[in-house]
């Protein structure tokens, strides 16, 4: 017999790899809200396919402080307008969704915010836009496809002409 436990052998002790700059820990929904404030009339009503506005955000915060260990949410909303003879005519259903990722984040200060803010949700959105697809199918609708979001555009648009970080990384 062995001193050493089944587990080990040989082949299995060598040293762990170091985490990468950015490892996904868990991804989930934090809220998820689908409304239909016409149901039922506004299945038998609706004539014209509805106009959706979309709202997107990002934010970032650390789990504990001077950690490595971020919380990055998507938040996306969309509304969708009844439309009659090219006029918005009353909301056919508006849908929020707040999808989350827990993020190790092993990367220089001065990278951190781009990785938060850009990478982190790059790799969020996938997953987000298919349940906000499945929702607003399932809710009876076409489903809502997202095209792609540039979210390097999104974080330069939100930084301030001084060069500041964005509220979110507050």
């Amino acid at each position: 017999m062995s001193d050493q436990p089944p587990h080990q052998n040989g082949a299995d002790t060598a040293p762990l790899a170091p985490p990468g700059p950015l490892v996904m820990n868990i991804q989930f929904i934090k809220d998820l809200s689908f409304e239909v404030p016409g149901a039922p009339e506004i299945y038998t009503t609706l004539r014209e396919p509805p106009r959706i506005d979309l709202a997107l955000d990002v934010q970032a915060r650390a789990l504990q402080e001077g950690g490595n260990v971020f919380e990055v949410a998507l938040q996306i909303r969309a509304d969708a307008q009844v439309m009659e003879q090219g006029q918005p005519n009353g909301t056919a259903f508006i849908a929020e969704l707040v999808y989350c990722g827990v993020f190790t984040v092993n990367v220089e200060q001065q990278m951190l915010e781009p990785v938060l803010l850009v990478e982190c949700p790059r790799l969020l959105f996938p997953f987000a836009r298919n349940i906000l697809a499945d929702v607003t199918r399932d809710g009876g609708f076409p489903p809502v496809l997202l095209s792609p979001i540039d979210f390097v555009a999104l974080w330069q648009s939100r930084r301030s002409p001084e060069g500041q970080p964005p509220v979110a990384m507050a």
